[in-house]
C-alpha cells in the first residue's frame, strides 16, 4: 500500500504515529489521505492554511486545488503532504465537502434577497387574490412562478 510522507513538525517535539497506522481517510485509489478543514485562505494571493485532522498546519497553494475551486475557512478537504521549504505543504488537493464554500460564496447579498423576497412576496398575493376567484394563474406564468420559487428557496437554503 502506498504511504504519503509525515508533515515535518512531526519529530520536532510531536510523536509520530506508531508504524503502520496512518491518519487520514482511504481514497477512490485506496491510499490513506490525510483530511482537514480550511484555517484560512486568500482567493487573491492564492494560498492558505488547512488545519488537519491530526492536529498539523498545512500550507495550501492554488496550485494544489482542482481548477475553478473556490474554497473559504472551514472547507472540509482531502490532501497528500511533501515537506515543503517552509514545512507541510499540501499536494493534489480534493474538495470533500464543497456545498458551504461554493453556495454561500456566490449567493446575493442580504440586501439584494430582501428586494427579490418582498417583490415575490407581491406576486404571490396576486397570484392568491386570483386563486380566491377560482383561477389558477395560466401554464408559462405559472411555470415561471415555481421556477422562482424554486430559484429563490436554493438561495436560502445555501
Amino acid at each position: 500500500m502506498p504511504t504519503w510522507s509525515y508533515p515535518a513538525c512531526w519529530g520536532q517535539g510531536r510523536e509520530r504515529p506508531a508504524p503502520g497506522i496512518v491518519i487520514g481517510q482511504i481514497n477512490s485509489q485506496g491510499v490513506r489521505m490525510p483530511t482537514g478543514k480550511v484555517k484560512f485562505y486568500d482567493q487573491d494571493k492564492g494560498f492558505g492554511f488547512i488545519a488537519s485532522d491530526d492536529g498539523d498546519e498545512v500550507f495550501l497553494h492554488a496550485s494544489a486545488l482542482p481548477d475553478g475551486a473556490v474554497i473559504k475557512a472551514g472547507t472540509k478537504l482531502e490532501f497528500g503532504v511533501a515537506d515543503g521549504k517552509r514545512g507541510a505543504q499540501a499536494l493534489s488537493v480534493r474538495i470533500l465537502d464543497a456545498k458551504p464554500s461554493l453556495a454561500r460564496a456566490n449567493r446575493k447579498s442580504a440586501d439584494d434577497m430582501s428586494i427579490i423576497v418582498e417583490d415575490l412576496v407581491k406576486l404571490l398575493d396576486s397570484v392568491g387574490s386570483n386563486l380566491k376567484r377560482g383561477r389558477y394563474p395560466e401554464g408559462d406564468h405559472g411555470k415561471k412562478i415555481a421556477a422562482m420559487l424554486r430559484h429563490v428557496a436554493d438561495d436560502l437554503d445555501a
